[in-house]
This record gives C-alpha cells, structure tokens and sequence, in this order.
C-alpha cells in the first residue's frame, strides 16, 4: 500500500525515481519499495515525504494531515447546527462526515457521526431509525471505555422512551448506572447524563421516589460536570421532581438556570423545551396565561424546528391550558391535528394524554359515547407502556363515566383496575435501584 501511495504521489509530481531517491538513496531502492518488495523505514519514508512535499502521515497510513483533527471541528458544526434547530442539514452533515471517516478508519469519528445523527432522527421523531444509529455508535466504540459509551446507550434509551417501551429505556439506564457505580467509573458527565435521562421514565412509571433520588444525585454531580449544556438538561430534568413534590417556586428557578445556560449556548431546540416545562410548571401552579404563552412559544419554536414528536408533545400540554381557561374548540382542533403524529409506538404518552383530554372534552359536550371511547384508548396506551403515574386518575375519570351511565359493574371494573396500580408503587425490571454514586 505505502509503495502505491508512494508512487503514485511521485508520478503526480512528475518525478522519476531517481529524483525522489537523491541523495540519500538510490533509484533501485525506490524501484523496490515501490514494488512492494521492500518495507521502508520511518527514517526513508520521512525522507520520501520531504521530497515529496507531503506529511508522513499521509504517506505512512493514506490518511491527509490533520484530517482528524478537521472532521472533528465539523462534527462541532454539524451540532451547532443541529442546536439551531436544522436537523435535516445537520444529518447531511454527519452523513458526509460518517462517510470520510470510515473511508479513513477513524472510528471515534465515526461514532460521533452516527450519534448526531441518532439525535437528528430523534428530533424529526424518526425513532426506530435514531435507535438503529445508535446502536451503530455503540458498536464502533466497542472497544473503548463505559464512559465514553455512555451517550450511545443514553439515545438509545431515549428512543425506547419516546416510543413508548418505559421499562427497557429504565432497564439500559439503570444497568448502565449500576455498571459505572460497581465499577468505580465516576466520569461526572456520564453520571450525570444518565441520571438526567432517567427521571422522565421514572416519573411516567410512577417511580417518584426513585426519580427524587436521581434528581438529588444530578443535582450533586452537576459542579463537576464540564459540559454547560448537560447541566442545562439536569435542570430540566430536575424541575420534574420538584414540581411533583410541590416545589414549585424551586422549579421554576431550576427552569430559569437552565434556560438561561440554552440561551447561551444557542440551543434553540432545547430552549424550547425549556418554554415548554415552564409552561407546566406555571400550570401546575394555576398561572394559566402566563402557562399558555410560555406554550406556544415552545409549540411555535419547535414548528419552525420541525421538531415534529416534540412538537406534538408540546401542544397536548398547550391543548390542557386552553381547556383549562375554557377554549375547549381550540385544545379539540389542536389535539386532533397532532393525534396522527403519535402512537403507542411514538409519543404513546402524551398520546394518551390527548386522547384523556378529547374525552374530558366529549365528557363536558356530553358526548358520552365519545368520551368513553377516548378514555379506553387511553387506557391501553398507559398499560402498553407501563406509564403507572397516570393510570390510576384515568380509571377514575372512565369509572365516574360509567357510573352516571348507569353500568355499576363496568364502573366497579374501572376503579378495581386503577386501586391495582395506585396500591401498587412504580417499581421497574431490575427491583433494587443502581448502586449510588461516591459524593
């Protein structure tokens, strides 16, 4: 291979081989090394280099100078671009880097790649897609550390998530957690992403206890963490527990730090996330037009975006602040405008959450057969997805709609099914929670 590059490179020049051996070698040598008969020397490579007018890495390995260090600097772009809200462009861009890279065998490269471009799907809301692209990233990076495997694994749980398959994405999170506690791994930014990226789960499962502790151990990684926009995401995340708990003025300045870290950082997608969670949050604590702005300008940020899963998540929540303050009509056409883009296989959560919302809806325009319907849909989308935390308030709401309807047995069923889950706490597959970390 060296003797083809070298000369090749030679005949590109216009050289002969005698020009290229002078004057420390002969042309015979150069005859022979191109020929592949002979391995040169660090020493006689340098030397070709030089007359060459090439770097020795490129001549030694095909691969140009500082060719790494450059596909490095545009996997820097490519995710601020994705940042910005671009995805589509940032994918062509990993994808071009993804392609450079393995031609060259540069496999960290490559798995940053396909880590950016697992996230570009996952904003686009393409999930299985995402995952199979992490799952690539993961493989690539095989051979190194359980820390630097860590963000492959996180999307991969993330897209489980977002699908709807609750306890799997608890399952990577945890066992990746117990893994790096056991082994006294105690990379500060693996930790924290991972206990950052399980609190969502915990929380849609009904495991409150467990997503408070994990709140708590991000909180108490997050000053020696490196990365501004993982500590961001932390506060994010943390606000969720707090707002659970009753906190709500802590939430909020949980939600202020982390906006103001994403404004600085030109995270616009995760800004509007951050509008979005503040939207709840003031909600949650009966602030209803401040709530309803805060919403649709995470719902209008993530349209221009095209944060198409996010987007939709968004204006469930923004559709339950309109039906709040009595603009019912708009929160139905919103809902039902939004309800193709999730399923129990993307977004089955807030899709339930919808399809709670439209019954309450039908419920209120007594609709009773509407509403039932509704409300059965999102039955089964919360026990697909073993979303405990809010499976007992539905069977409430579906039990009382059966009552007034005159069928008791129907009705009793209802609340038998919701006492089971709310008797029962949010537990995940791996029983005890991960080893803790060292703080």
């Amino acid at each position: 291979m060296i003797g083809r590059r070298v000369q090749q490179l030679r005949t590109q020049r216009g050289m002969t081989q005698r020009q290229l051996a002078e004057p420390a070698y002969t042309p015979a040598y150069i005859s022979t090394l191109e020929a592949g008969r002979v391995r040169a020397s660090d020493e006689a490579l340098r030397h070709i280099a030089g007359r060459l007018g090439v770097a020795y890495e490129e001549l030694a390995v095909g691969r140009p100078a500082h060719l790494a260090t450059d596909l490095r600097f545009r996997l820097t772009e490519a995710q601020r671009v994705l940042a910005d809200g671009r995805a589509e462009e940032a994918a062509v861009q990993y994808e071009e880097l993804r392609t450079e890279a393995e031609t060259h065998g540069l496999d960290r490269v490559q798995a940053g790649a396909l880590l950016g471009l697992g996230e570009c799907s996952l904003e686009t809301g393409e999930l299985a897609r995402a995952r199979r692209f992490f799952e690539r990233a993961e493989a690539h990076l095989a051979q190194e550390s359980l820390p630097t495997r860590v963000p492959a694994v996180r999307g991969r749980a993330v897209s489980h998530y977002l699908a709807g398959e609750l306890r799997y994405a608890v399952y990577l999170l945890e066992s990746t957690l117990d893994e790096l506690n056991r082994g006294g791994l105690h990379d500060p930014d693996a930790l924290l992403l991972l206990y950052a990226s399980v609190i969502g789960p915990y929380m849609d499962m009904g495991a409150h206890a467990r997503a408070a502790q994990a709140a708590e151990f991000a909180l108490a990684l997050a000053p020696r963490a490196g990365d501004p926009a993982l500590i961001a995401r932390m506060h994010r995340s943390v606000a969720r527990t707090l707002i659970a708990e009753g906190r709500v003025a802590e939430a909020d300045a949980s939600l202020a730090k982390a906006a103001e870290l994403y404004r600085q950082l030109q995270l616009r997608t995760e800004l509007a996330n951050c509008h979005w969670m503040r939207g709840y949050v003031c909600a949650q604590n009966g602030a209803l037009g401040r709530a309803e702005a805060e919403l649709r300008q995470a719902y209008a940020m993530l349209s221009e975006s095209r944060a198409a899963l996010y987007r939709s998540q968004a204006a469930v929540e923004l559709a339950d602040v309109l039906h709040r303050r009595g603009k019912s009509e708009e929160a139905a056409v919103l809902l039902e405008g939004v309800l193709g883009d999730l399923s129990s296989e993307r977004g089955a959560v807030h899709a339930a959450a919808a399809h709670r919302l439209l019954g309450i809806i039908a419920e209120d325009a007594r609709d009773t057969e509407a509403a039932e319907e509704h409300y059965v849909r999102a039955l089964s989308l919360l026990e697909r997805a073993g979303a405990a935390g809010d499976l007992a308030d539905l069977c409430r709401l579906l039990g009382d709609l059966l009552r007034r309807a005159g069928r008791i047995d129907a009705a009793l069923d209802a609340y038998r099914t919701g006492l089971g889950h709310r008797t029962t706490p949010g537990t995940t597959t791996l029983g005890p929670a991960p080893a803790q970390p060292p703080l």
